[in-house]
């Protein structure tokens, strides 16, 4: 009696659950699919909401789009680049005014930036060590993050009221720091009370996320350098700063993006029409939209500004990796 051994071959071609290419191929299918169809409601909404706007907007910019096109936009004649080359021209007066508005909205996000990074870092440090009521604490942070920002910004409207606002009582009738009630909302003053209301709004979100990096950081590292002699300034600049590096790359970024185009506070602090010293980019572009009734200059704004932060970003993004890949090596 003889017996024959399978072959490989033949085992591999009656094995069902070996089957070729062509069988499987249909899952694999499914399964690398079935994310992006998980994602194609959320891709469409992105696409109505704001890449359609920003086309759009982008079209309105080569269009001499005034208050008499209004009920058709598209009806508008084309402008070419002269709404770019008016918007440039600083020896004119738009251009001026678009430069001094830039200027003033460089040195606000970088002053909220800074302090919003600062007092976060600060606080989310003080938060690590545990004592009692820290968790009610923490609460109160989020506190300002976690209110609706024209409910946050009116009281603040309040605050800084020349007659009885509780500022001036608390400066000048209380501590007599000033010499008589100062005007917060107009003046030069309006540039210290927007930066008060955006850092004040802006800190506890760093703290945050400073907080959630802070997380990740081995305590043993804190104990080594604590037996080696290491005092908490050293701590803080040996191994929690650059610990925190790859979160706090983000943070400042997205802190940049939104300070800078931040409508919300400026508009509901001052109105329509802000202070020469508070007059944001966001707030200057909407003057020369909807107060001027000049929508094509004012698009071309808002392309120039797109343009800016773009680059902004690209550059910070390529430091901030040759900084990685440096420090990695």
């Amino acid at each position: 009696m003889t017996t024959t051994v399978p072959t490989e071959a033949a085992v591999r071609q009656s094995s069902p659950g070996t089957a070729s290419g062509p069988r499987r191929r249909p899952g694999r299918i499914r399964r690398i699919g079935l994310p992006y169809l998980l994602l194609l409601p959320a891709l469409l909404l992105e696409l109505l909401v704001h890449l359609v706007p920003m086309v759009i907007g982008m079209v309105m910019s080569f269009k001499e789009l005034t208050q008499f096109y209004i009920r058709d936009w598209t009806t508008a004649p084309w402008n070419g680049l002269d709404n770019y080359s008016v918007s440039v021209d600083f020896d004119a007066q738009v251009g001026a005014a678009l430069l001094h508005s830039f200027l003033v909205t460089v040195a606000f996000t970088l002053l909220s930036v800074a302090l919003c990074w600062l007092i976060g870092t600060a606080a989310a440090i003080f938060m690590q060590d545990t004592f009692r009521g820290r968790g009610l604490l923490r609460a109160l942070f989020l506190v300002p993050y976690a209110l609706p920002v024209y409910t946050a910004v009116i009281t603040w409207v309040f605050m800084f009221q020349h007659d009885n606002g509780l500022v001036n009582h608390v400066l000048h009738d209380q501590l007599g720091l000033t010499d008589k009630p100062s005007f917060w909302l107009i003046g030069d003053n309006s540039f210290i009370a927007l930066l008060t209301v955006s850092v004040w709004k802006g800190w506890p979100f760093a703290f945050l996320i400073v907080m959630a990096g802070l997380q990740n950081i081995p305590k043993e590292l804190y104990e080594a350098a604590s037996l080696d002699g290491a005092g908490l300034w050293q701590q803080i600049r040996r191994i929690t700063l650059p610990s925190l590096r790859p979160v706090n790359q983000v943070l400042v970024l997205v802190l940049f993006l939104w300070t800078f185009n931040d409508f919300n506070t400026p508009y509901v602090l001052f109105g329509k029409t802000a202070p020469e010293a508070a007059d944001l980019i966001s707030v200057h572009i909407y003057q020369a939209s909807f107060v001027t009734w000049n929508f094509g200059t004012g698009s071309a704004m808002s392309v120039l500004l797109l343009l800016f932060l773009l680059v902004v970003t690209g550059v910070y993004l390529v430091i901030t990796s040759r900084g990685r890949r440096t420090a990695d090596v």
